[in-house]
């Protein structure tokens, strides 16, 4: 619940503010720094959260990432309000609230994934990411609708309240964890011990690859979302969130089929193909003829999003020796963190060459990317570890 909550605010925000952001300066470059601070953090601080979440109980750094969240999303609502909101306010809002996301993989979700009983741990990650994409979906829809109605200041205060409500919901969580000491000699040698880790694992090192390419190349064409259906598709503001909750209906609709059964197909292969079919229909996003065929070319793609997902923590935790596995889930933030490059690349080429070309030539390098991780997989490791 708190994951999905967590979510529902995280989108419901990006959309929100970069909508206001394209309202005030027309400039697709600017909707993606907007949206890129809100990433950054994760990329800084994300391996930095894995060790850390070692030594510090789970449960209070969720605690104190809710409080930071609803004091930020309150001032952004008070500045709104005021009439007083500008561009900059909003990104500075967005990098810090972005550094308590970055703690999320391996403080939450790593909580999530340490409850699951024996052998049910593919299936208790399909439920953490079936949540993750319904309210994936919602939080767009919901920032549409609540920009066309209160503006910046009542999308922020439903993030406010949210917040608070987790903040709430944390609270009565038994939550068992022997901490480890930290030092702060310490935290550079732990990372070094996860990296080595990572790169000893094919099937990590794997992961870790294809998650820097569908956030570097894929998932940056969310900060396009409101220039495509403002400029392109010409919708009202309030379907501009059908647009952005789309590839998340499709993620819903598959990530519901892997809560029912374990898959028969490797993770392996679920993952490369997943993420391969994300980006072809990226590829033909700028050339649907309308509104609502882009719709479903994401709603396709986003089946591809949840094999992503659920086998990109699943490999890792199969993958992993028990006391790697929070430096490792570390390690992936930060490689989910790489998405503001690509979301400051693909705004620069929608400035410079226009938005079609920008989603194609992102799309089409995700697309390469991924095939090529993909073949280097198979050889270094030809039979995948399920």
């Amino acid at each position: 619940m708190i994951g999905g909550a967590n979510n529902v605010v995280r989108w419901l925000e990006l959309l929100a503010a970069a909508l206001f952001t394209f309202e005030l300066t027309g400039s697709g470059f600017a909707v993606a720094a907007v949206t890129a601070a809100r990433t950054l953090p994760m990329m800084m601080f994300g391996a930095f959260a894995g060790v850390i979440s070692d030594a510090i109980d789970r449960k209070r750094i969720i605690m104190v990432g809710m409080l930071i969240t609803a004091t930020l999303s309150a001032t952004i609502c008070g500045l709104g309000l005021a009439g007083l909101a500008q561009p900059w306010h909003v990104g500075i809002a967005a990098f810090l609230c972005g550094t308590v996301w970055s703690t999320e993989m391996s403080s939450r979700r790593r909580m999530v994934a340490d409850t699951a009983a024996p052998g049910m741990l593919a299936r208790v990650i399909a439920v953490d990411s079936l949540a993750g994409a319904t309210t994936r979906m919602v939080g767009p829809l919901l920032a549409g609708i609540t920009y066309q109605l209160g503006g910046l200041a009542g999308a922020y205060f439903i993030t406010t309240v949210l917040s608070l409500t987790n903040f709430v919901l944390a609270r009565p969580i038994h939550h068992h964890q022997i901490p480890r000491p930290l030092s702060l000699s310490g935290v550079l040698s732990d990372l070094a011990d996860g990296l080595r880790a990572a790169a000893s694992i094919p099937q990590v090192a794997a992961v870790l690859a294809v998650t820097v390419a569908m956030n570097l190349f894929g998932f940056c064409y969310s900060a396009l979302i409101a220039p495509l259906a403002l400029k392109l598709f010409a919708v009202p503001n309030a379907m501009v969130g059908v647009l952005g909750a789309a590839e998340s209906a499709g993620a819903l609709l598959a990530g519901a089929w892997l809560t029912s059964r374990t898959p028969r197909m490797a993770p392996r292969t679920l993952m490369i193909s997943g993420s391969a079919l994300f980006t072809v229909c990226l590829m033909l996003l700028p050339l649907a003829p309308g509104f609502w065929s882009a719709c479903l070319l994401l709603l396709i793609g986003g089946t591809g999003t949840a094999a992503f997902s659920n086998m990109q923590t699943l490999l890792v935790m199969n993958g992993a020796p028990q006391a790697m596995r929070s430096r490792l889930l570390g390690l992936i933030t930060v490689c989910i963190g790489t998405g503001p490059l690509g979301q400051l690349t693909i705004g620069a080429l929608a400035d410079g060459f226009g938005l079609r070309a920008a989603v194609e030539i992102m799309a089409g390098l995700g697309l390469v990317t991924i095939l090529a991780i993909g073949w280097l997989w198979q050889r270094v490791e030809p039979r995948p570890k399920e």
